[in-house]
């Protein structure tokens, strides 16, 4: 018979040369997904604008003369925001008709931040302020039906074709996005872009940890999360560099095309083709890595398992389903507890990415930058800390650092005047810090809590939960658009704030599962953490 795929890597290593080559042409996708994932931030930034002056043709933002400023105090109303007085956003005075206040339909943008972006072509202000909301949520959206889909897709016709699949749909859809003619259409590829992302990443990641030993899956796992931050770093430079959204969305969706060679470089996933039954090609591969990994496998790996037998481990225990779970009182609570967590990371690292252009305090594109720099350090704390200190702990210690930080800023932007408003931008950074680090780490542990019988199952559960996080987030981030002043300001973030410590509490309820045996049926499920069995185990932590 032949070895397991892990005892296989036992002989070939778990991360040789070759594992990490094809890992880090892998994680380069990942920099594409970031930039993907929060593109809105600058495509749909709403710049500072007022009412444009009824048969004024050259009407601007900026004041062009004494004339054009006498023209603006007659025709734009005044309205009070921060202690200060400014031009009415939505409204403009009625001159024949007793300078009465009516809504606008034409409106002039600052070109100070950004020259031109989609809210400026589409006009999604004042009524329609929302619709950056509902484009991101298309958006989100479009990455839970990709998830599913192209997951489902993925198990039946392999990894690498989904993946390469994904990448050209992500080419086509990002390229097409700069043509969008109207808001509806703009929806639309939003939505494809969505999709394709929810392939892209979670088949990056499966095809990463699906190649390497038990002990590096936690590693690796977690460090492809570096790539991914790294899109915000480079996002951040581009956008500022390109304040044109047509151009910019161009200019990150090109380099795309690069990861079309990867039908040369990349090699499907032995574990899936072994899983298969296809034992011809899985050698191949298996052959490549040996060589360039400097190793010689011994004969019997290459022994072929009959199409049809079946792994010891697979027994009428596999028939469970996710139901199960919720059948048993401890396991609702326990999983319950999971995807209120996955729920409120996500809308937290995904709003505190999102509401960086509404802390009042700072630039766009340097507190941008800075959220995304936050992020290696949560990375490495997890990684250092997640094997000594164990799961439970890290993960709750993330959540109400970064859900207290959220909190503190009440009274930055409270009480504090506007010099000191750096300290806000401080406490967001550490928030952002918290939430990305629990991120990373209830991956490992949720995969580690569920049973083996239902452990795929579960995950995606937990993903999609995530998603409806994710959803959410532009809403509470764009809250500033409907509430004005300063609780605007710091009403997202005590959402925010509030939903992470409360999850954070409740995270201690769960086992921990560190140098712990992992449950592989229902009954186990229901009686891990009452009895301790020693033993390091890893798991492969499907991204979904």
């Amino acid at each position: 018979m032949v070895l397991h795929f892990d005892e296989i890597l036992s002989h070939l290593g778990e991360f040789g040369r070759y594992q990490k080559l094809v890992y880090f042409l892998l994680c380069l996708s990942a920099i594409s997904c970031g930039i993907r994932m929060v593109l809105s931030v600058f495509i749909q930034k709403t710049p500072a604008h007022r009412c444009a002056i009824p048969g004024y043709e050259n009407d601007t933002y900026e004041i062009q003369s004494d004339y054009h400023a006498r023209l603006i105090n007659l025709t734009i109303p005044l309205s009070d925001k921060d202690d200060d007085q400014v031009y009415d956003k939505c409204h403009i005075y009625q001159v024949s008709d007793n300078m009465t206040k009516v809504a606008c339909d034409k409106w002039v943008y600052s070109t100070e931040i950004i020259q031109n972006s989609a809210v400026t072509e589409m006009d999604m202000v004042c009524e329609a302020a929302l619709d950056t909301s509902h484009a991101q949520m298309i958006f989100t959206a479009g990455y839970l039906f990709g998830v599913f889909i192209l997951g489902i897709v993925s198990d039946k016709v392999g990894r690498k074709k989904t993946l390469y699949f994904a990448i050209i749909l992500s080419l086509a859809g990002g390229l097409g996005l700069a043509w969008a003619p109207n808001f509806i259409v703009y929806c639309v590829i939003r939505f494809v872009n969505g999709f394709a992302m929810g392939g892209v990443f979670p088949i990056t990641f499966v095809m990463s940890v699906e190649m390497v030993g038990p002990s590096k899956r936690a590693l690796i796992g977690i460090s492809i999360e570096y790539f991914f931050a790294l899109g915000f770093v480079v996002l951040a430079g581009m956008a500022y560099l390109i304040r044109d959204w047509r151009y910019l969305d161009i200019a990150v969706s090109a380099p795309s095309a690069l990861f079309l060679l990867y039908w040369c470089c990349i090699p499907e996933s032995p574990r899936w083709l072994i899983s298969e039954g296809r034992h011809k090609h899985a050698e191949k591969i298996i052959s490549t890595a040996a060589k360039m990994n400097n190793v010689t496998l011994p004969d019997r790996c290459f022994q072929h398992i009959p199409n049809k037998q079946k792994e010891s481990t697979h027994t009428d225990t596999t028939k469970a389903s996710v139901v199960d779970m919720f059948r048993s009182p401890a396991l609702l609570i326990r999983s319950a507890i999971i995807f209120l967590n996955w729920m409120v990371v996500s809308m937290v690292y995904y709003g505190l990415s999102l509401n960086t252009d509404n802390l009042g305090a700072g630039s766009l594109y340097v507190n941008f930058l800075i959220s995304g720099l936050v992020e290696f350090p949560a990375y490495t704390i997890s990684i250092l800390l997640l094997s000594k200190v164990g799961r439970r702990v890290i993960h709750c210690a993330s959540m109400i650092l970064g859900g207290l930080s959220c909190l503190l800023t009440t009274v930055t932007i409270l009480c504090l005047d506007k010099d000191h408003q750096w300290a806000t931008v401080l406490l967001a950074m550490i928030g952002k810090l918290g939430a990305a680090g629990g991120f990373a780490i209830i991956y490992v542990f949720s995969a580690e809590l569920f049973p083996t019988v239902v452990r795929n199952s579960a995950m995606g559960a937990s993903g999609s939960w995530a998603r409806v996080g994710g959803m959410i987030a532009p809403y509470i981030a764009d809250l500033g658009k409907i509430v004005t002043g300063d609780i605007g300001h710091v009403l997202p973030l005590i959402i925010f704030g509030t939903a992470s410590v409360v999850a954070g509490l409740l995270a201690l309820f769960l086992p921990e599962t560190l140098h712990r045996c992992l449950p592989e049926t229902i009954e186990d499920g229901e009686n891990f953490g009452r009895h301790v069995k020693v033993k390091e185990t890893e798991v492969v932590s499907t991204m979904f």
